[in-house]
């Protein structure tokens, strides 16, 4: 809150649709609860599609008159898939399948990217890693880390 931290082991990451899919958040923890409610709506509505239910979840956020004032950023993966979610219908899918948010998001998102281009470790090493880094820089962004493998 502000620029304390309230609570260092909070969990942010949520498997959803029979465990099938990683959604991740940034921003306001009640406002992404509501959003994970509703993204899991269009995860079922559209049989675990998760390209047409972020497409879906994308609008009715920038449309609906209560979603629209929402503070949230998601992250949504599959096997297959990877996207970040936004209140301004942004659908995004990163090139390199590597895509990081939150106040330390830039951070790990470069470490990542160095370490994926430049060394032999693997996924789950990198985020560690990545995150780690991302921590003894940016003062929000702590080392409590929990690593969810699809």
């Amino acid at each position: 809150m502000g620029e304390c931290v309230m609570k260092q082991k909070a969990r942010k990451i949520r498997r959803l649709y029979n465990e099938k899919v990683l959604s991740g958040f940034a921003g306001s923890t009640a406002d992404a609860l509501s959003l994970f409610s509703r993204f899991e709506q269009k995860l079922d509505e559209y049989h675990g599609n998760l390209s047409r239910a972020v497409v879906e979840l994308a609008k009715d956020w920038r449309t609906d008159r209560a979603l629209r004032h929402l503070e949230a950023l998601l992250l949504v993966a599959d096997e297959k898939n990877t996207y970040l979610v936004s209140g301004n219908g942004d659908v995004i899918e990163p090139d390199d399948g590597i895509v990081a948010i939150g106040s330390g998001g830039s951070y790990a998102l470069a470490a990542a990217r160095a370490l994926a281009k430049h060394t032999k470790m693997g996924a789950k090493e990198i985020v560690q890693e990545a995150m780690l880094l991302a921590g003894q820089i940016c003062i929000f962004t702590n080392d409590q880390v929990v690593i969810e493998e699809l």
